[in-house]
């Protein structure tokens, strides 16, 4: 399986290059923005594109590739991390946004979701991570709370299989660190009864009290059982049995025996194997002095499990659909 990072510094300044050719306002026209970096996926340096395509189709051990030394703006010259969202219509590109949906588009399909929640504004396949005032706790806009082991939309039909994060600052101290649990290595640490009860015990959640349909239902570990997908978060795992709370113990122990701590630093953009890792945050500490941890996310679709059916395009809007 290839490694799970690869040094880009090597390539900075074809890659600057790259990014230098897409629209200098993104949000002004999203879809033409999508497309033509869509096209520039195929101009990636070869060997950056073999490491992509390599993890693409076999994923690795650690459930994730780290891609670092990619070309961002000096420090001075970013603008300041916001606070609040969304961003401003006409704000210029920056070169993180631009890795970030150049490599989403050699993986897949760029895709915002509604997740199903009624927060509308989450819809956008363009997200920044940031600490904000009074944050939900559950929200990637906190700072104080740790972010606990979760799979992103494991309740959703269409459940992205990647999700990439990108790096225009990291925090001040250096603790933001993204908490990384890859099944492939929590598996052996199961026992056989409890892999058993992960693959047949169905959860289900109802998302609207009004629509019986919108209803998921969600298994722990599904797929091959030699090498499994995962659906881990406990607040939508709901135990109801002793051999519920035992077994989801028993993987929610197994995830943090094996987890890594992978800190983002300016110029990283991170690929999270979303069905095969349960990943959270370290707390740390906001200052609010604009220099703040600034992070890009997008979700990526490709044609496992379901997730394509034909016709679609960059930039999607797929419409709650639970699992």
């Amino acid at each position: 399986m290839p490694s799970s990072t690869i040094d880009c510094a090597p390539y900075r300044a074809e890659l600057l290059a790259l990014a230098s050719t897409l629209p200098t306002v993104p949000r002004a026209d999203l879809d033409a923005f999508f497309a033509d970096a869509m096209r520039l996926a195929d101009r990636l340096p070869q060997e950056l594109r073999h490491g992509l395509d390599d993890f693409n189709a076999n994923g690795n051990l650690d459930g994730y590739l780290l891609l670092r030394g990619l070309p961002v703006e000096p420090d001075d010259e970013l603008p300041p991390t916001p606070t609040s969202s969304p961003p401003p219509e006409d704000r210029r590109l920056l070169n993180m946004e631009a890795m970030l949906c150049v490599v989403g588009g050699a993986l897949g399909l760029l895709t915002a979701y509604d997740q199903g929640y009624g927060n509308r504004r989450s819809i956008t396949v363009l997200h920044e991570l940031y600490p904000t005032p009074e944050a939900h706790p559950l929200s990637g806009g906190t700072s104080k709370t740790q972010l606990e082991f979760h799979t992103d939309l494991s309740h959703h039909a269409h459940q992205p299989n990647y999700i990439l994060l990108s790096c225009s600052r990291g925090d001040h101290e250096g603790r933001a660190a993204t908490l990384v649990g890859s099944i492939r290595k929590a598996l052996p640490l199961l026992s056989d009864d409890v892999r058993d009860h992960l693959f047949e015990r169905v959860f289900t959640r109802r998302f609207d009290a009004a629509d019986p349909g919108a209803t998921a239902h969600v298994k722990p570990l599904y797929g091959n059982k030699d090498d499994p997908y995962v659906s881990f978060n406990r607040s939508f795992l709901t135990a109801e049995t002793p051999e519920d709370i035992a077994a989801l113990d028993a993987l929610s122990t197994a995830l943090t025996d094996v987890t890594e701590r992978v800190l983002l630093s300016r110029g990283d953009l991170l690929i999270i194997d979303n069905f095969r890792i349960a990943h959270g945050r370290a707390p740390f500490t906001a200052r609010w002095d604009g220099k703040d941890r600034w992070l890009h996310r997008a979700y990526v679709r490709t044609d496992r499990n379901g997730q394509l059916s034909g016709g679609e395009r960059a930039g999607d809007v797929i419409p709650f659909v639970p699992r």
